[in-house]
């Protein structure tokens, strides 16, 4: 991908003037427009260049101008999935780079993933009901050693998940992508494989990008496969697990679940989700840190600086034809 506009605009959720690094505005053939969601634009949509989503607003919003960015090279997201980017695809012009944003939240979507796993486990959400009661809760809780995980979606924030889990001293981490392949920790298996290592694994970790492969992932089928008593941890998409399925599983106590991301989301009020036996829900936090900003900003200004230089993009999952 080369830049050869003089005069193109790059639309950021953040001020152009809080981001170090950024190519100088006019000398670099770029003007940065700020938008993040707002009712109107803050430009003319046909001479943006390249596209930086609104974070955490959803695919309304994140693909309102697609249509009318007519001359569009680049469209990078702030987050790990894509899937609220994709329904407008179809409405891009051929040669647009979709980048995601690997090596911004694998972090502290790994830290909150330890979290979900070590409170659901030991028991921390009744320690809080206790405290708020006054009462002392003693007795003996779950640990995570010699647990068994397997970890569902192998990429970057898999990998980071692992990283993490090394020193819990579990028995064994198994680790599941799209096709099979071999890491520096351990063979990854195969989405075919599932069926059989499910009923090994006290905590299934789900961290895989939501697909049309990946949508009710883990149905009526895959969690009746879970071993009783086994922990399903939902960092990826909310849509990943079946809801209904998930529901008649916890409230019948088989099985307990922590999950940072549902379906529907947000989770309205009454939902029967909120209540549901040993089930541990955070409002999709799993990216929402202090690591967040300072990542995000050395992205962009990384990516711009590749694109006025005419250098390959990073992060580039797909190229639209």
């Amino acid at each position: 991908m080369r830049f050869e506009d003089t005069a193109a605009d790059v639309w950021l959720p953040v001020h152009a003037d809080e981001i170090e690094g950024l190519p100088a505005p006019g000398a670099s053939g770029l003007n940065y427009r700020f938008w993040d969601g707002g009712p109107e634009f803050p430009a003319d949509p046909a001479r943006c260049a390249f596209y930086v989503v609104p974070y955490m607003k959803g695919s309304e919003i994140a693909v309102r101008p697609l249509a009318a960015m007519t001359s569009l090279r680049a469209v990078q997201t702030l987050s790990a999935g894509i899937d609220h980017v994709t329904p407008g695809i179809d409405l891009l012009p051929p040669g647009v780079a979709l980048c995601n944003a690997k090596g911004v939240h694998e972090a502290s979507t790994a830290e909150l993933t330890l979290a979900l796993i070590l409170a659901s486990l030991r028991g921390i959400p009744g320690f809080v009901r206790g405290q708020d009661a006054e009462e002392w809760r003693a007795g003996f809780y779950p640990a995570l050693a010699d647990k068994s995980v397997l970890i569902v979606g192998y990429g970057s924030i898999g990998a980071a998940i692992e990283d993490r889990l090394a020193p819990f001293e579990c028995a064994r981490v198994a680790r599941v992508a799209r096709s099979a392949r071999t890491t520096e920790r351990g063979p990854v298996q195969a989405l075919a494989d599932l069926p059989a290592l499910l009923p090994e694994a006290d905590v299934v970790v789900l961290s895989t990008p939501l697909t049309p492969g990946t949508r009710h992932l883990a149905d009526a089928g895959f969690l009746a496969r879970m071993k009783d008593g086994a922990l399903l941890v939902n960092v990826a998409r909310g849509p990943v697990v079946d809801t209904s399925a998930l529901l008649k599983e916890v409230e019948g106590g088989r099985i307990t679940a922590a999950l940072d991301v549902t379906d529907p989301e947000p989770l309205p009020a009454g939902h029967p989700l909120w209540h549901a036996p040993g089930v541990l829900i955070s409002p999709h936090v799993g990216g929402s840190t202090s690591a967040f900003m300072p990542r995000a900003k050395r992205l962009i200004a990384g990516q711009l600086r590749r694109f006025v230089a005419g250098e390959e993009l990073v992060n580039v999952l797909l190229t639209t034809d």
